[in-house]
C-alpha cells in the first residue's frame, strides 16, 4: 500500500536517517522504505487466550468480530456530491446485495457518516424502510433494523447519507492548495487503506468482501473529477447550472480499500504504454512538465509487469496524481494511484538525482500492486506483509530494468535489507506475519518488518528458487486467484509446485517467528580441501541468544571464493543448528566468503583467520561492492551487540579509503552517523568528527564540487553525500566553498545545481547564525516546488544555537509547513545534535496534544516518536520516555515506544562498554609515531 513516506521506518533506520543523512538520498531511500503508511485512529484492544484470560504479553487488544456473512454486496451504485466550501458531502448508495439467510438487520461499516434514510427492496418485491440505525462508533459499524425479515435472495439496499470532508488525510478528505494567483482552495480526495472507505460511504469494508462499483460524482463544472475507471458520461446537473454529473465505467470486482475519487484543479500529461493502456500523470495547474518523468517510468513499467507476470493489466487506463496533503508516500488505488507531490513530480532543472530515483521506485511499487494486491488481494490484514513486502522487492526489479545505471540492487541492501536486520534484532520486533484481529492493529505492522524484511526474504526466496520458476509460480498464483483473495500459504503452494522445492517449510521459519540467525563460520585446510563448520543461533541486538529454546531457521546459504567472487561455488540449505561442508580444490591462500551478493537474511561472524583473509578484498576492491558493504555492516552490528570491539570496526572503515561505490559510502556514512550521535554524549565528539573528515577527504578531493563530462546518476549521489558529510563534520575548505556557493545562489549570481543544494544548505546551517536561518526560511517561502521546501525542512534542524533551535521547532508547527512534513522538521532537529535532541523531545512533550490530534494516532505519530527519542543513550531517558507514554497513550505507536526504549538502553550499554576504547584509539591515531 501505501508507500510510507519513509516506508515505515525501522528504528535504526530512522536513527540513521537523522544522524547520517547529509545527502537527501538516505532520506529518500528511507522513504522508499517508508512506502506505505496508514493514518487513522487506533483503539487499544485485548488479546484473549483460549481460556478467556487476558494474556497481557502484548499491548491490550480489543475483542473484534468481522462482519456477518448473511448479507453481502454484489455491486455498489454510489453517487457523491462534495461541497468544497462547507467541507461536507451528500451521498446516495444503491447496492445490489445478496441475502444468504433470512435476517431483519444488515450490519455494515460506517464512521463519521449520518444516515438519513435506508430501505431494502427484494428483487420483484415491495420496498421495506429501515426502522432504526444503531451506530457502534467504537467498532465503526452501523446496524440497519427492518420491521420484517429480509428473505434469502437478491435485493437493492438504498441509503441516503451525509458526511464531512475532514482534514485528517484519511477517508474522503480535503486537501489545501494555492492557485497561481495566491488564492487558497481545496480539493476533495480519498485515502481508504486500510479501513477508511467507511468514512466516505456505508460499506462492507473488509478486503475479502469484493464487489463491482458504479461511481458518479456531482462536482463544480470547472473541476477535474477522477475515479478508478474511465469517464463514460458527463452532463449538466439539473438542479444547479454550476455543477456537472460525471459517471464512470463499472469497475472489476474489487475491495473497498482500493476505491478512489479526486475532485480538484489539475493539468495532465498523457501517453500510451506499448500494450495500449492510456497513462496520465495529473499535476498541479501549470506544472504538467513535472509529470513527464513519472509518465516515462509508468509507460515502461506497465509492459514490464505484464511480461513478468504474463498477465495483462486489467483496466483501460491508469492515472497517477499528485495530492498536496497526503500522509503516506503513495497509495495504489486501482487505476487511480495517489502520491505525495514529492513522490511524483520532477522538475528537470530543480530536482535532484535522489528525487528522480525515489519517484521511479514509488511508481514501480504502486504499479506492482495493480496486479499483486489489487487483482489478487490478501484475504485479511494478517497477510498485509505479502502485499507490501512483494511490492517493496519488485519495485527494485522494475527500476533495475528501467534504469540499470542506478545500481539499485546494491542500494536495496543499504536501504531495506540492513535496516530490517537492525529492527528485527530487537526483542521488541515482531514476526513478519502477525495475526491481526481488529483492523486498528494494522497500523502497528505497517513498518519496516512488513516492508523491508518482507522484501528481503522475498529476494532471498527468488534467489533460492531461480527467476524462471519464480515467474512460473507467480503467474499460476495470479491466474488462480485473480479477482479473488488469497493468503500467504496460497503463494507458497504455487511457488512450491513451480520449483519442486520445500517453499512452505523454508519460508514459514522466516515469516512466522521474529528475528533471524547469526551464522558462525570456522574453517580448516586439509590438503586441497577447505572444511567449513557452520552453526546458527538467533542474533540479538544485545548479544547472541543463549537461552534454552533457541529458535532455528531453514537458511539458504551460498558460498563463493576468491577464484570468482561473483560466482556462487556451492549452495546448501542449513536446516539444522550446525553442519560441516567440504569445498574441494581451494588452496590455502584463497579466501572463502559466505552469502555472496548479501542475499541471505542473516548476519555472519567469521573466525578471525577467515576475516583476516577477507579484509584485503575490501582494500583492493576484489570483493563485490555489495559484499564490501555487507561485511562492514555485519561487523558494525556485532560491535553494537558487544560481540566485538567498536575499535575493530573503525580499523576496518579506514580500509575503505579507495572505495569508489556510492552505496558502500552511503552505508559507511550512516554507521558513522550512528556512532557520531552516540559519541555526542561524550566529551570527545570532536575526535570522531576528525575521523570522519580524514576518511572522507580523499574521495571529496577526487570528486570535487562540479560534475564532470561522462558522470552519471551515482556520481551525483556520491558527491552530495561526501560534501554533506565533510561539511557537517566541519571540514574547513568544504565549509568555505559551501558558504561561497550559497551566497552566489541567494544573490542569484549562480544557482546551485539541485544535487548540491542539500549538502550546501546543511553545511551553512550547521555552522551558521540567525542570518543564515532567516535566509533559509526566506528560500523556503519563495520555493514553489514541494521538493525544495522539503529539502530545506529536513536540514533546518542542523542549526546549533539554542534560541534558533526553538525557532525551527516553532516553525515546524506553523502554516508554512504542510502537516505531513512537520515530523521531518522536528526529526531533523533531534538528529542533528545533543542539544537538538533534548529540545525536540521537550517540544514534543509540550505540544503533544496538538501533534497527537493532528495525526490521529496514525503512522506519522510513530515516526515522530522514533525520530525524536531514538538517539538518546542514557538509561534514565528510557524510563522517562516509557513514563510519558504511559500517561499519554498512543495506541498505534505502542510497539514503537517499546523499540525506542530498548534502543536507548542498547545505546547506553554500548557507550559504557566501548567509549573509553574508542577514545584511546582516536587519540592514538593522531599521536606522532615514537
Amino acid at each position: 500500500m501505501l508507500l510510507l513516506l519513509g516506508r515505515r521506518v525501522p528504528l535504526s533506520f530512522v536513527h540513521r536517517l537523522t544522524t547520517c543523512c547529509s545527502s537527501s538520498l538516505s532520506t529518500v531511500l528511507l522513504s522508499s522504505v517508508l512506502i506505505k503508511l496508514i493514518t487513522r485512529v487506533t483503539h487499544s484492544t485485548v488479546f484473549v487466550s483460549a481460556t478467556g484470560q487476558n494474556t497481557g504479553t502484548m499491548p491490550e487488544r480489543r475483542p473484534f468480530v468481522r462482519l456477518p456473512t448473511d448479507v453481502y454486496p454484489v455491486n455498489y451504485g454510489l453517487c457523491l456530491k462534495p461541497d468544497l466550501i462547507d467541507f461536507t458531502f451528500e451521498g446516495k448508495l444503491e447496492a445490489l446485495v445478496e441475502v444468504t439467510q433470512a435476517t431483519n438487520q444488515i450490519v455494515m461499516n460506517c464512521a463519521d457518516i449520518d444516515i438519513i434514510t435506508a430501505s431494502f427492496a427484494p428483487q420483484g418485491g415491495e420496498e421495506i424502510n429501515a426502522t432504526g440505525f444503531n451506530y457502534q462508533n467504537e467498532d465503526e459499524k452501523v446496524t440497519l433494523s427492518f420491521p420484517s425479515a429480509l428473505q434469502k435472495g437478491s435485493g437493492t439496499l438504498k441509503i441516503d447519507f451525509v458526511g464531512e470532508l475532514n482534514d485528517k488525510m484519511k477517508g474522503f478528505y480535503r486537501s489545501k492548495y494555492t492557485t497561481s494567483a495566491g488564492e487558497i482552495r481545496y480539493a476533495a480526495v480519498t485515502q481508504f487503506e486500510a479501513t477508511d472507505a467507511r468514512r466516505a460511504f456505508p460499506c462492507w469494508d473488509e478486503p475479502a468482501i469484493k464487489a463491482t462499483f458504479d461511481i458518479a460524482l456531482i462536482v463544480p463544472k470547472d473541476r477535474v473529477a477522477l475515479s478508478n475507471m474511465n469517464v463514460i458520461d458527463r452532463k449538466p446537473y439539473p438542479e444547479d447550472e454550476n455543477l456537472v454529473e460525471v459517471k464512470f465505467a463499472t469497475t472489476p470486482i474489487m475491495s473497498t480499500y482500493l476505491v478512489a475519487f479526486v475532485i480538484g484543479e489539475y493539468d495532465f500529461v498523457e501517453s500510451q504504454s506499448s500494450d495500449g493502456i492510456t497513462v496520465r500523470v495529473y499535476t498541479p495547474v501549470g506544472r504538467a512538465e513535472q509529470g513527464k518523468f513519472a509518465l516515462e517510468v509508468a509507460t515502461k513499467t506497465l509492459p514490464f509487469y505484464k511480461d513478468y507476470f504474463n498477465v495483462p493489466y486489467p483496466l483501460p487506463k491508469i492515472d497517477l496524481i499528485a495530492i498536496a496533503d497526503f500522509a503516506a508516500g503513495a497509495m495504489e488505488n486501482w487505476g487511480l494511484v495517489t502520491y505525495r507531490e514529492t513522490a511524483l513530480l520532477i522538475d528537470p532543472k530543480n530536482s535532484c538525482s535522489s528525487s528522480r530515483q525515489w519517484v521511479a521506485l514509488v511508481v514501480g511499487h504502486e504499479l506492482a500492486h495493480q496486479w499483486f494486491g489489487n487483482l489478487v488481494t490478501m484475504e485479511w490484514w494478517t497477510h498485509l506483509w505479502l502485499n507490501e513486502g512483494f511490492a517493496s522487492w519488485i519495485e527494485y526489479l522494475c527500476v533495475d530494468h528501467c534504469f540499470p545505471e542506478y545500481d539499485i540492487w546494491t542500494q536495496f541492501v543499504s536501504a531495506d535489507y540492513t535496516r530490517a536486520l537492525d529492527l528485527d534484532a530487537l526483542d521488541s520486533s515482531h514476526p513478519i506475519e502477525v495475526n491481526v484481529g481488529h483492523p486498528s492493529e494494522v497500523d502497528e505492522i505497517f513498518d519496516a518488518i512488513s516492508y523491508s524484511k518482507g522484501a528481503s526474504v522475498i529476494r532471498m526466496l527468488h534467489n533460492y528458487i531461480g527467476d524462471e520458476d519464480f515467474r512460473k509460480g507467480m503467474n499460476a498464483y495470479l491466474l488462480k486467484f485473480q479477482h479473488k483473495n488469497a493468503s500467504t500459504e496460497d503463494l507458497w503452494d504455487c511457488l512450491e509446485q513451480a520449483s519442486g522445492k520445500p517453499i512452505a517449510a523454508v519460508m514459514s521459519s522466516w515469516t512466522k517467528q521474529m528475528g533471524f540467525p547469526i551464522i558462525e563460520v570456522e574453517q580448516e585446510q586439509q590438503g586441497d580441501d577447505r572444511i567449513l563448520k557452520m552453526s546458527q543461533k538467533k542474533f540479538c541486538a544485545s548479544g547472541p541468544h543463549n537461552g534454552e529454546d533457541c529458535p532455528s531457521w531453514m537458511v539458504p546459504i551460498s558460498i563463493c571464493t576468491s577464484d570468482d567472487p561473483k560466482c556462487t561455488k556451492l549452495k546448501v540449505l542449513l536446516d539444522r543448528l550446525e553442519t560441516t561442508i567440504t569445498l574441494s580444490g581451494i588452496g590455502p591462500d584463497q579466501w572463502v566468503k559466505i552469502n555472496p551478493g548479501t542475499v541471505g537474511f542473516y548476519r555472519i561472524q567469521y573466525s578471525s583467520s577467515m576475516l583476516e583473509s577477507l579484509l584485503p578484498g575490501v582494500r583492493d576492491l576484489n570483493l563485490q561492492p555489495v559484499d564490501r558493504l555487507g561485511l562492514q555492516n555485519d561487523l558494525f552490528s556485532l560491535s553494537r551487540a558487544g560481540m566485538i570491539s567498536t575499535v575493530e570496526v573503525l580499523k576496518l572503515m579506514e580500509a575503505f579509503v579507495n572505495e569508489p561505490n556510492y552505496t558502500v559510502w552511503s552505508d559507511l556514512s550512516c554507521n558513522l552517523g550512528v556512532l557520531s550521535s552516540l559519541l555526542s554524549h561524550t566529551d570527545f565528539h570532536e575526535e570522531i568528527q576528525e575521523f570522519i573528515r580524514d576518511l572522507f577527504t580523499p574521495i571529496g578531493l577526487e570528486l570535487g564540487w562540479d560534475s564532470k563530462p561522462g558522470e552519471g546518476h551515482l556520481d551525483a549521489l556520491l558527491r552530495g553525500l561526501v560534501l554533506g558529510k565533510l561539511g557537517k563534520a566541519g571540514h574547513k575548505p568544504t565549509l568555505e566553498e559551501a558558504r561561497r556557493r550559497f551566497r552566489d545562489h541567494v544573490d542569484g549570481k549562480q544557482v546551485l545545481p539541485a544535487d548540491l543544494r542539500s549538502p550546501v544548505y546543511l553545511t551553512v546551517l550547521k555552522h551558521g547564525d540567525s542570518a543564515t536561518l532567516d535566509t533559509m526560511l526566506k528560500l523556503h517561502k519563495q520555493a514553489d516546488m514541494q521538493e525544495e521546501k522539503n529539502r530545506i525542512e529536513r536540514v533546518l534542524g542542523a542549526i546549533s544555537a539554542p534560541d534558533l533551535i526553538q525557532k525551527v521547532l516553532t516553525f515546524a508547527l506553523s502554516e508554512e509547513v504542510r502537516p505531513q512534513d512537520t515530523v521531518s522538521v522536528i526529526g531533523g532537529v533531534a538528529g542533528s545534535s545533543k542539544q537538538g535532541r533534548k529540545a525536540a523531545w521537550k517540544f514534543v512533550k509540550d505540544n503533544w496534544e496538538e501533534l497527537y490530534n493532528r495525526y490521529q494516532g496514525g503512522f506519522l505519530i510513530s515516526r515522530l516518536i522514533k525520530l525524536t527519542v531514538d538517539g538518546f543513550a542514557i538509561d534514565k531517558m528510557a524510563a522517562e520516555v516509557k513514563s510519558f507514554f504511559e500517561s499519554h497513550p498512543a495506541p498505534a505507536a505502542e510497539r514503537t515506544v517499546q523499540q525506542c526504549c530498548e534502543n536507548i538502553l542498547l545505546n547506553a550499554a554500548w557507550l559504557k562498554r566501548d567509549a573509553e576504547d574508542i577514545n584511546q584509539y582516536l587519540l592514538q591515531r593522531k599521536a606522532p609515531p615514537v
